[in-house]
């Protein structure tokens, strides 16, 4: 197989797999009417309690103020700069991890042998091939730079001496 083909595959795979992980749960049934209609109460376990659950215990009547908006507004932000970054961590670590971690298995066992077979049969021989065609080539050419750089380097040095010693004067 080609790489021009691999890779498009590749990017396809890598975009489309984490949006399946995602619809892994049961299918969202529509209510047969809006009285049926009972919206969901619980986040996901890891996202912490749902607003649903935090209003039951926390009985508050609507701001009167744009002082107690202003209030409340504050209180939500200090909550939030708490509470966020250990609910990101959480969710990263116990659901999207585990999602890619199992794409990275499952691609380095069924993808990655035959990315590695091709690359051994097809392309480790011609790179070999040129290497030991240039071998000659190379080694003239080290040769004449380090003949150039023994004739450049005392000029090098005796301008740099010379350089030198115009600065102590």
């Amino acid at each position: 197989m080609r790489i021009s083909k691999i890779i498009p595959i590749l990017i396809l795979v890598g975009l489309l797999l984490p949006s399946f992980s995602f619809a892994q749960n049961q299918p969202i049934q529509p209510p047969e009417t809006l009285e049926d209609y009972n919206p969901p109460t619980t986040l996901p376990s890891s996202m912490g309690p749902s607003a649903k659950e935090i209003g039951k215990k926390v009985a508050m009547a609507p701001p009167e103020t744009l002082g107690e908006v202003k209030e409340i507004g504050e209180k939500a932000l200090e909550v939030s700069k708490k509470e966020l970054p250990g609910v990101l961590e959480k969710i990263w670590k116990d659901e999207v991890l585990p999602v890619w971690q199992k794409m990275y298995d499952w691609l380095k066992i069924n993808i990655w042998p035959k990315i590695e077979s091709w690359f051994k049969k097809e392309v480790q021989p011609r790179v070999k091939g040129e290497v030991e065609k240039r071998k000659p080539i190379i080694k003239e050419e080290f040769n004449k730079e380090k003949e150039e750089l023994k004739e450049e380097v005392p000029k090098v040095t005796k301008s740099l001496w010379e350089k030198f010693k115009e600065l102590i004067k």
